[in-house]
């Protein structure tokens, strides 16, 4: 089911394109995390910072999770 929504969110947030990262909800912001173009990474980077406190706990681990991929990925 997970990966269900993380594909699913991942395809609208790249449908969009935005730069405007702010509409976005955390869930999304944390789904395309790898995936943004280096020009909009600094955006990117900037308002994801801001989430990170607000999140729950939920979104947290699905952050954290993604967050080590993203590492052992590279």
């Amino acid at each position: 089911m997970k990966k269900i929504f993380l594909v699913f969110a991942i395809l609208i947030s790249l449908s969009y394109a935005k730069e405007d990262y702010s509409e976005m909800s955390n869930e999304e912001l944390i789904a395309i995390m790898g995936y943004i173009k280096d020009k909009n990474k600094k955006e990117f980077k900037k308002e994801l910072k801001q989430r990170v406190p607000t999140m729950n706990e939920r979104e947290r681990k699905f952050y954290e999770k993604n967050l080590k991929n993203q590492k052992t990925n590279k």
